[in-house]
């Protein structure tokens, strides 16, 4: 069951407070670790927080203490109605620095609301200057995303995020991404156009496509979210990455089953080849973009490997 905010008396709001510093204090530590290894500028700022809203919560408690003695309540933000409880994005490694950034200035705008409520509903002079304080000191909390970048973060320590950024995202979307499109796009191209060659029918094609290209998105899902679970290649979460996987590579598969809608064989086979070479020149961009592959290497690799199996079905096909 959870209370009003204005239902709060004075003694409960102390103890609430200590209880969101506290939060506080153990998110900001935890986005320090979470952070260490690839982001230390910013690790060192959410540590120095964390020790702050720390000694926040020694002042609260102190207060506390000798207004209403040593027995403190507990209240925590899910007994509370209006407190937003916030997405444990600290739990995952590894962590993303923009949303952490996001989130740190999320929190500490409420709290800064919630000291200025709190403020308004205080009588007692004591208990009213501690919070005018604290309102204060989360005040310059709150732009704490522009201080790590314009102040704290140097320009190698910038670059250096900036390319811990670029790697974090490549290896959880782009590559799995990628992965699961030149499988999609290359593997069903033998059993589609087999089955264009030996049936002429674009129904029966069409069904063999959707086939392929589902059975293929499965099957890849499943391979890349059991290969590596992520804690140790930084890959992030094996499930979300499984289906960007399997989800890239149906599309990779459909691109050139759904021409086979069309009823007349020849314009449907004509349409699927095409869409077959801008699939490949899709993945070459891809590959030369995030892979660091100069582009004409990278579109012979795949042209290439694409061309091979298309030839494998026709042959197929055709026997």
């Amino acid at each position: 069951m959870t209370r009003r905010f204005n239902e709060l008396d004075q003694r409960e709001i102390l103890a609430l407070a200590i209880s969101l510093e506290e939060e506080h204090s153990r998110i900001y530590a935890d986005y320090a670790a979470g952070l260490s290894a690839e982001y230390p500028a910013s690790a060192k700022i959410f540590s120095e927080l964390g020790a702050e809203e720390n000694e926040h919560r020694r002042w609260l408690i102190e207060l506390f203490r000798r207004k209403f003695g040593d027995h403190i309540p507990l209240i925590r933000r899910q007994d509370v109605s209006g407190l937003v409880r916030h997405e444990p994005i600290w739990m995952v490694r590894p962590l993303g620095i923009e949303k952490v950034r996001r989130q740190a200035e999320e929190i500490e705008e409420e709290t800064r609301e919630f000291y200025a409520t709190a403020l308004k509903t205080a009588s007692d002079a004591e208990i009213r200057k501690l919070l005018g304080d604290l309102m204060a000191a989360e005040s310059q909390h709150i732009g704490i995303a522009q201080h790590i970048a314009d102040v704290e973060l140097t320009p190698e320590a910038r670059t250096n995020e900036e390319r811990a950024a670029q790697r974090s995202f490549v290896l959880q979307y782009v590559q799995p991404g990628l992965t699961g499109l030149i499988d999609g796009s290359i593997s069903t191209l033998a059993p589609i156009f087999a089955a264009a060659f030996a049936t002429h029918n674009t129904w029966q094609t069409f069904l063999v496509g959707i086939a392929a290209s589902v059975g293929a998105g499965i099957s890849m899902a499943f391979a890349e979210a059991l290969s590596d679970d992520g804690q140790i290649s930084g890959r992030g979460n094996p499930w979300l990455r499984g289906s960007v996987t399997g989800v890239m590579t149906a599309i990779g598969g459909l691109g050139h089953t759904l021409p086979y809608l069309i009823s007349d064989f020849r314009t449907a086979t004509t349409v699927a080849i095409g869409v077959v070479f801008i699939e490949l020149w899709i993945i070459a961009i891809i590959r030369s973009r995030f892979m660091q592959r100069k582009f004409w290497r990278a579109a012979l690799e795949v042209v290439v490997g694409g061309l091979i199996v298309f030839a494998v079905g026709i042959l197929i096909g055709s026997a």
